[in-house]
């Protein structure tokens, strides 16, 4: 069944109204009409089964007919911070991470990042990053869209972590040095609704130094395993493991 996100704005007593993007799609490319059934998720996470009364191209007016209630979230709330990669890297990672359950995406602008953030492109980047995490999240029937935060520095991402549970800092030479454990341990202390930050460097691995300054405002330091990953690869890596200890070993 196909599912649209929704804003507050857009709830009135017992309907949603869909508009833009999603009433074409909905009225042109899906071809629904009145009585056909729709999933409809709201900013809170709460997801409805919902009918549709009347389209167009421009709006969709829907009836709420029930409150489902569905666990499609990942128990643990990751937010990667992801060293800014080339080409169209990043997207790939904003779509698969929303695939696999990220909560958000912090681009971080870190030293040995070869792309620059080009801020009067910003507004259109960020608009098409978080377009796709939206299309990710419908398509792999999420109840939330992660969100796309503003590309951050070293020093404004140690203000950031200060609000999550737990914060790491993935780091290929502690994989080197048989240190590939302190990302499980770091799981085995967390308990489901907890919020993780994790720093992922760019090609180039993050410098010493970051991982110094961030290890001394709290970060644990750790490898993702004994093989080197790649910057678009160690993120999906992380939530799946994250998926593996708090869904799989549950069930």
């Amino acid at each position: 069944m196909q599912r649209y996100f929704v804003s507050d704005a857009q709830r009135t007593e017992g309907f949603f109204t869909i508009t833009g993007e999603d009433a074409r799609h909905i009225s042109k490319v899906m071809r629904m009409k009145p009585g056909d059934s729709i999933l409809v998720c709201d900013e809170a996470g709460q997801t409805f089964l919902c009918e549709i009364q009347e389209n167009n191209e421009t709006n969709v007016f829907c009836l709420i007919k029930e409150n489902l209630v569905e666990t499609n979230e990942l128990p643990i709330k990751v937010t990667l911070a992801q060293g800014l990669p080339k080409g169209d890297k990043l997207e790939f990672v904003i779509q698969k991470g929303t695939e696999l359950g990220a909560a958000g995406f912090i681009p971080f602008e870190s030293e040995r990042a070869i792309v620059k953030w080009d801020t009067s492109k910003a507004p259109k980047k960020l608009e098409r990053l978080r377009k796709i995490a939206k299309e990710a999240a419908e398509q792999s029937h999420r109840s939330t869209i992660p969100l796309i935060h503003d590309p951050q520095k070293l020093n404004a991402l140690i203000v950031s972590s200060q609000s999550f549970s737990h914060k790491m800092v993935a780091y290929e030479e502690e994989a080197k040095h048989g240190e590939d454990k302190r990302f499980a341990r770091l799981l085995s202390t967390m308990q489901e609704g907890d919020s993780l930050l994790v720093v992922l460097g760019p090609e180039g691995g993050l410098t010493a130094e970051e991982v110094d300054i961030l290890q001394e405002t709290g970060f644990v330091c750790a490898g993702l395993g004994p093989r080197i990953l790649r910057t678009e690869t160690a993120p999906l890596y992380v939530l799946s493991a994250v998926s593996y200890q708090f869904e799989l070993l549950k069930r």
